[in-house]
This record gives structure tokens, sequence and C-alpha cells, in this order.
């Protein structure tokens, strides 16, 4: 609970720093996990060589990479919005990050409509995705730009309503409080919540089946085809650190967070194994799972994911009222 916390300037300062580094680190691993994965479901050697041994330098071959990639401006862009939008897209996630708790401790800043500070934080990121579409001065980058908002703008509805069902079943906005009052029975009770909140979730990062606005063989990349270099990069650590956010979101609203066997001593480590999980899980249906029309997309979120996610919250208020 909030009143648990030491908010002494010291604590405070710590736990700041541990989230920036856990933020910073966890899209990394994630990524590595990614190339590792993907090589081994669908036969892809390429990521096994770098650095000898399961390819473990991969990742540092990447930043190489990346780091030596000559930046190519368009003539036509603003190059101040354009610049600037990587880290426009970057930074909500890292403030979303600050609120969800590790443990009942460990938590940069708790607050009592923490859920809801998330969920606007993470849909503030969008505001870079248009920056970017709209700078890059070129009809494909705009286009998907557009597409991406659209999209973010469907599925905002069903993950709203999803978080909303398991905050009435815990009877708080706060992270930490919903963890505490979860329950295991939870895994069945709020199952058609939880496939809700994660597949609109996996839309509004545009993972795969979902990703049709960046898809490369409709737009070349969405908004971001005039980008190379650091700042494409930075658009790629904002997608694994999406995954990072969905997978500790979900974790904490519907998996117990830290809760687990000897949760009082391994609470942390409970929360990040879900968040690993959960993120393979969303490499998983990359690999397996087929890219969904634009007019699929658009059905699925309104005929599927809204009506399943309504009857959820009406049945999760009866249940409130009558126990």
């Amino acid at each position: 609970m909030p009143e648990l916390l030491d908010t002494t300037a010291g604590s405070v300062t710590i736990r700041v720093l541990a989230v920036i580094v856990v933020f910073l680190v966890s899209p990394l691993v994630v990524g590595q996990l990614e190339h590792k994965a993907m090589a081994h479901m669908q036969g892809r050697m390429g990521p096994m060589y770098a650095g000898g041994y399961h390819g473990w330098a991969q990742l540092v071959a990447d930043a190489v990479k990346f780091v030596q990639k000559e930046e190519v401006i368009p003539a036509a862009a603003d190059r101040w919005v354009y610049r600037i939008a990587p880290a426009v897209s970057l930074v909500p996630y890292m403030v979303a990050m600050s609120v969800i708790p590790l443990s009942a401790t460990i938590v940069a800043a708790d607050a009592e409509a923490s859920l809801l500070f998330v969920l606007a934080a993470s849909a503030v990121g969008i505001v870079g995705t248009l920056m970017a579409g709209w700078a890059s001065a070129s009809k494909y980058s705009l286009l998907g730009a557009m597409r991406s908002a659209a999209q973010l703008l469907s599925y905002e509805v069903p993950v709203v309503l999803a978080a909303g069902s398991v905050a009435m079943a815990a009877g708080s906005l706060s992270l930490t409080a919903i963890v505490d009052a979860w329950q295991p029975w939870w895994l069945l009770w709020q199952a058609p919540a939880a496939f809700v909140f994660f597949a609109a979730g996996l839309a509004e990062i545009q993972r795969s089946p979902f990703d049709m606005p960046i898809a490369d063989t409709e737009l070349v990349v969405g908004p971001y085809t005039e980008y190379g270099g650091l700042r494409f990069a930075l658009f790629l650590f904002v997608e694994y650190a999406g995954m990072v956010l969905l997978s500790g979101m979900t974790s904490v609203l519907f998996l117990g967070g830290w809760r687990g066997p000897f949760s009082d001593q391994l609470g942390p480590l409970w929360t990040l194994v879900k968040i690993g999980l959960l993120a393979f899980v969303i490499i998983w249906i990359r690999v397996s799972w087929p890219r969904l029309r634009e007019d699929q997309l658009q059905r699925f979120a309104w005929v599927v994911l809204v009506p399943v996610a309504l009857l959820q919250l009406v049945i999760t208020s009866v249940v409130v009222v009558l126990r």
C-alpha cells in the first residue's frame, strides 16, 4: 500500500534510479529475446552467429550498426519536429513505468490513481508518431501516422473498459492496492478482461498481428519511413518499451504482480518473471499469427473486444454489489 513506502528524499531517489535502470535495460533484454526466440522458431541462422556462442553479441552488433548509419533528413522535412519525435514517443513510456510496482515497497511513485496515470501517459505516445509522420514530408509517413492514430483511438476503448473491470473488482485505482486485493480465482473470473486488455494492448503498441501502420509490405515502415540511424533505433526501443509496459500492466492487473510463493522475499522476482513470460508470448504471437487486414482490425475492436469488455464490466459490477 502507498503508506508502506518510505518517502524520504534518499529513498525516492533510489527508487527513481532503479526504475530508470529497469526501464533502460528491460527493452534491450526483450529485444535480444526476440532475436533469439524468432531465430529458433523460424530457423533464422543470422542472429545465432555474432560473437560465437548462441550469438551473444547480436545486440552489440545491432547497436554498432545503428551508430554507423548515416542520418538522412528529407529536404522538405520540419527538422525541429523531425528530430524530437522519437523522444516524444519514448518519454510517456518512461513516465508510465515509474508507477508500476515490482513489489509492495519497490515502486518509484505510487499514487491513488496510478492505473489512470498509466493509461493516460501511454496514450500520449501517439503524439510522437504523429509528429514523425507529419514532419517527414512523405505521404507514406503521413498515412502510416494517421493509421496509427486511428488504431490507437479504436483500441483505447476496450483497454480502458478491461482495466476498469479489474479496478472495480479491487475497489481501487492504485496498482499496488489492486495487487493486494488480487485473488487466484481472478484468473478465471477476470479472464475475459485479461484477453481484451492484452489483445487491445498489442494493437496499441502496433505489434503483430496488429502492425498494419508499420507493415513494410504496405507502407514501408509507415511513420518511420524517413528515419534512419539512432533515431530509427529509438523508435525500435519504443516498441520494446511498449512490450515491457504491456507485460507489466497485464502482470499487475491480472496475474497478481509480485504475488506468489515466498512473495515476501521473492516478490520483485515474481513480477519480472511474469513480465518476461508475457513478453515471450508477444514474440510467439508475432511468429505464429498472420497480419490482419485493416477492416478486420476495426471489426475485431468494435464487434469483439468492446462487447466482451462491456459484458465483463456488467458481470463484475453485479458480483461487487452482491458480495
